[in-house]
Formats: C-alpha cells, structure tokens, sequence
C-alpha cells in the first residue's frame, strides 16, 4: 500500500470534496486512489501502486492551489503538468512588494493573467504566495518563464513578445 500526505488551504477542502463527495470520488475513481480528508486540510492519498499517488497528488494539490476540479482533472494526460512557483522569492519578505508583484501577474480585471494563459494554453490560478500553472510540460515552462521575467519587473508588452516568438518556436 504507498500512501501520500498532503496540505491543503481549508477554505479548499469544500472545493476537493465537492457537492455530496461527488469531486473526491470522481479523482479517486480516475486514479484508482482512496482519498482521506480531515476539516483542518490535512489529505491522505493511498493507493495499491505508487503511480496512483504519483497521479494524484498533483490534482489534489491544484483543487488546493484553487483550480477548479474539471481543470485539476486534466493532471490525468500524461503530458500534463502542474507547475507551482513562489512569488515570495521575488517579494524578498515585504507585504507590499508581494502584494505589488501579484498584481502585476494578475493585471487590470485579470486582464495579463488571462492573455498570459491565451497565449501560452495554460491555466493559471494566483492565490496567497504562490502562481500555479497548468498545462502541457513545454506550454508550462514557457508560460513559467514569462511569469519571472513578469515578477522579475519586465514590461507586459516585452514579455508577450517572449512568449509569442517561443510558441512559435514550439510549433516548428
């Protein structure tokens, strides 16, 4: 039996259990896991085979990350991948710098995230002190990339520039 321990937000345990259980056994059914949820976050994943886990943990962690679970659910194709970055390694330890970096990542109304996922074919969800990412393994590490660069104070337009010639690049 392999098992895995995990740490949710509990305003997202709602969210990874879903109306009447329905979410939590949906991952449970796609990955073949069972699916322990305590009120304060706490999850235990286990499992008779470790790719189970290994499947599974990254959807639980990206309903935690607040994805939306049909969107999580896409971490079942293989070439999918979950990235998570850190935004207090670009805040250096300041509120407000976290603060200003965050909403230079989520822009007017949402605006650069959303041309930031239009342009890269990823989903990305801001929330407290991380960015997550979802998507296919190269779209992510470019849309990653575009991320610091944006974190790392480079203007809107210059890091649209990088992403375009990149995805272009991608599909040559």
């Amino acid at each position: 039996m392999y098992q895995e321990e995990l740490k949710i937000p509990k305003e997202r345990v709602a969210v990874l259990i879903g109306k009447k259980g329905e979410t939590k056994r949906t991952i449970e059914k796609r990955t073949k896991t069972k699916i322990k949820i305590s009120r304060d976050g706490d999850v235990k994943i286990t499992a008779e085979e470790s790719v189970n886990t290994f499947i599974a943990a990254p959807i639980v962690k990206a309903i935690g990350r607040g994805f939306n679970p049909e969107i999580a659910a896409l971490l079942t194709r293989d070439n999918f991948h979950l990235e998570l970055i850190d935004l207090r390694d670009f805040a250096k330890d300041s509120k407000a710098k976290l603060q200003r970096i965050r909403s230079r990542l989520i822009g007017t109304g949402g605006k650069a995230r959303k041309m930031l996922e239009q342009l890269t074919n990823t989903y990305i969800v801001v929330q407290g002190r991380t960015a997550a990412i979802i998507g296919a393994v190269e779209e992510v590490h470019i849309a990653r990339q575009a991320i610091e660069k944006l974190l790392g104070g480079a203007p809107h337009s210059n890091v649209y520039q990088f992403i375009e010639a990149q995805m272009r690049t991608l599909r040559e």
